[in-house]
């Protein structure tokens, strides 16, 4: 049984709330009430000591963060922290999971521009965390290699990766394919540099053209700049337009 015990008001409200949002049983009480007998898990403020029963761990929540304490909750439950990993599956939107040991706590599926700011955000707090990238997109996964500071990257071979997806699970195949990238040991890298090949040139042209209300394609100078992670389809297609 998870137990909440604090006198911390936003800790408290932080930490309730998460856990009603996933569905998990969990029970409150004041730091000097007796705990359940079937206490198996206690999260608390930092600075508080509740007399908790010997041998049961407790989270320390962050107000500011209580998902991150909810996250160390469960993967608690499920038999010890593990090490945080990352997978991204790399795309225009790459598909993003966070594992704690085998579990998956956290998903999304971002912009390419704001995906190293989420990766960078989830292994912020965590003990010798890594994050696994898959080679498809090669050019979009270059960029994120690339825009993530101090933070080990492995690459993976994603051959295989993406589920096939049923009845009402369109859309979920990149994140679910990052769950699997997560856990495929890969290469380390530190860096990835891609020189864009006229195919893939070409298409991100076609794309901009597709976008353009006028039918017009960028050039090749822009379409690099789009290929690089610089600039977007839009950002282009603007760029374009004045000239």
């Amino acid at each position: 049984m998870i137990v909440v015990a604090t006198d911390d008001f936003e800790v408290y409200h932080g930490v309730v709330n998460e856990l009603r949002d996933r569905g998990v049983t969990f029970t409150t009480i004041e730091p000097d009430d007796e705990f359940p007998g079937e206490t198996t898990v206690v999260v608390a403020a930092d600075g508080e000591d509740p007399d908790v029963p010997e041998d049961t761990p407790v989270v320390r929540a962050d107000p500011e963060n209580p998902r991150r304490a909810v996250d160390e909750v469960l993967a608690t439950l499920r038999g010890g922290s593990g090490r945080t990993v990352v997978g991204v599956d790399p795309g225009e939107r790459p598909g993003i999971a966070v594992l704690s040991g085998e579990m998956v706590v956290a998903a999304f599926n971002v912009p390419l521009a704001d995906a190293a700011a989420v990766v960078e955000r989830e292994v912020e707090d965590a003990v010798d965390p890594l994050v696994r990238i898959g080679d498809g997109a090669r050019i979009q996964g270059a960029k994120v290699i690339d825009d993530l500071d101090d933070v080990p990257v492995e690459l993976v071979d994603e051959t295989g990766t993406t589920p096939y997806l049923g009845t009402g699970a369109r859309g979920m195949g990149d994140v679910l394919a990052a769950v699997n990238i997560a856990r495929l040991a890969g290469e380390r890298v530190e860096s990835r540099t891609i020189e864009p090949t006229a195919g893939e040139l070409q298409r991100i042209k076609d794309r901009s053209r597709e976008a353009s209300e006028t039918n017009r394609a960028i050039d090749e100078r822009l379409a690099r700049r789009v290929a690089a992670g610089e600039l977007t389809i839009e950002e282009a297609l603007e760029a374009h337009r004045e000239g």
